[in-house]
């Protein structure tokens, strides 16, 4: 083994251990991109061991670093922070659980597939998990608890149902995905609709078949009022100005009227304007959705900017060779490749966050998995619906904790963990179908392109 690639091994080594200290990821990424940098230069000059960083390679970082702060698409980011979290003070979430609550009622399970389709919508139109498991739990659990449900369907449901919005488009993760490997963001939208929608189906099932099997899981409401003409009408009435705006949104990325930036633009206005039509636009709440949407855009920023420090001094330590060789090295042949690739960062989910692995492990995986054949939107996808499960596995699952911190009184996280285990499988089973059905993902894009 050369010194490059003991050198590239220990950088990818200390980024893993010092995430553990607790500091901010940004400033480990940063900071472990300097120290190596500081580190191979000494060694070139003391040892003369030519490692081939020198202070010319390091200020390529500048140019870089430029090139993300000019970057049109990564503008989606902001805009759809802002339209995700004016749509959490809208009060549109709360007209959707109230009137489909009452579509339901008569249906064994029929809350926890109100919650399901409340989150879907939030899903199509926030993509930001902590405001979406906070608003169903606050929203949809209380509700569950008063008509008997288990508080492990109950906390499952939230869970699960609360991390659709990452895979789901309009996502965030997809944005930072498809600027990370340089594949279209419009084509990552399309190819991740399916699989999002096919993950809400198979939790629907779920329920509906633990209901069947386990009626006292979900008893039926004793007050429950019969489906009528009005109830529809209020169920339209709520559904519909929510999913108008999904349409503007991505129907206009869909159908080439948009770019993902501009629907950005439209999504965030279109938040606003709902948030005045349901009385709820104030000062003070405009004040707040800028304040934390300037909040996370920094955050994400500066995540962004460290691991372009991060990828490049391990790029120029030959660390991306270095993963190469280690994955074509393995005797399982390309889909055995991909297998492990996917095992990989599904283990590494218990303990890292889903940004992390999208900035540092996937840019250095899709090369592999390109140069074996695979396509890559299909493999960017299915590595998007694996990061799901990071949500949800301990000890670093933050649907689990985002629950507990605003969990009625007599839930526990025994009662939270026990609950989001079989989503847990049913994402599982999502992804071994995505997998080998790969036209899940690549069907909508080439149709959508098609002369």
């Amino acid at each position: 083994m050369e010194i490059n690639e003991i050198l590239a091994a220990c950088m990818f080594g200390s980024f893993i251990l010092l995430l553990f200290t607790g500091y901010p990821v940004a400033w480990v990424l940063g900071g472990i991109a300097i120290i190596f940098s500081a580190l191979a230069m000494l060694m070139d000059h003391w040892f003369d061991a030519f490692i081939g960083i020198d202070w010319n390679f390091v200020s390529v970082v500048i140019p870089r670093m430029w090139d993300v702060m000019t970057n049109w698409v990564l503008v989606a980011l902001p805009m759809f922070v802002f339209m995700g979290l004016m749509l959490d003070r809208s009060g549109v979430a709360e007209d959707l659980m109230v009137n489909l609550s009452r579509l339901f009622g008569r249906v064994r399970g029929g809350l926890a597939v109100t919650v399901t389709f409340v989150g879907l919508l939030l899903a199509a139109s926030t993509g930001i998990i902590g405001a979406s498991v906070v608003l169903l739990a606050v929203l949809g659990v209380p509700l569950m608890m008063k008509q008997g449900y288990s508080k492990e369907l109950a906390c499952g449901t939230v869970c699960s149902t609360g991390t659709l919005g990452i895979l789901i488009p309009p996502s965030i993760m997809l944005v930072m995905m498809g600027d990370r490997i340089g594949v279209s963001v419009g084509d990552l939208f399309l190819g991740a609709l399916f699989p999002g929608l096919l993950l809400a189906g198979l939790y629907v099932t779920y329920i509906m078949t633990l209901s069947f099997l386990n009626p006292q899981s979900a008893p039926l409401s004793k007050d429950a009022e019969p489906v009528s003409v009005k109830v529809i009408f209020s169920v339209l009435k709520a559904v519909l100005p929510t999913a108008g705006l999904i349409i503007a949104v991505l129907g206009s990325i869909f159908f080439g009227i948009a770019t993902p930036t501009e629907a950005s633009g439209v999504g965030a206005l279109g938040a606003t304007l709902l948030a005045f039509a349901n009385g709820r636009l104030t000062v003070s709440v405009l004040r707040d959705v800028g304040r934390e949407t300037t909040k996370t855009t920094a955050f994400i920023f500066a995540l962004i900017l460290g691991a372009t420090a991060f990828s490049l001094i391990l790029r120029g330590l030959g660390g991306d060779e270095l993963i190469e060789g280690f994955l074509t090295g393995l005797p399982f042949g390309p889909t055995g490749i991909v297998i492990c690739i996917l095992a990989i960062t599904f283990v590494l989910g218990f303990f890292l966050d889903w940004i992390e692995l999208t900035l540092i492990i996937l840019p250095l995986v899709a090369p592999v998995v390109s140069a074996l054949g695979f396509d890559l939107i299909w493999f960017t996808v299915l590595f998007a619906v694996c990061l799901q499960t990071s949500f949800l596995t301990p000890p670093v699952g933050f649907a689990l904790f985002y629950l507990k911190g605003v969990a009625p009184a007599g839930i526990n996280l025994g009662h939270i963990y026990r609950g989001v285990l079989p989503f847990i499988l049913i994402q599982l089973v999502g992804l071994t179908i995505v997998f080998y059905w790969q036209g899940i993902v690549t069907w909508l894009p080439a149709t959508a392109y098609a002369p």
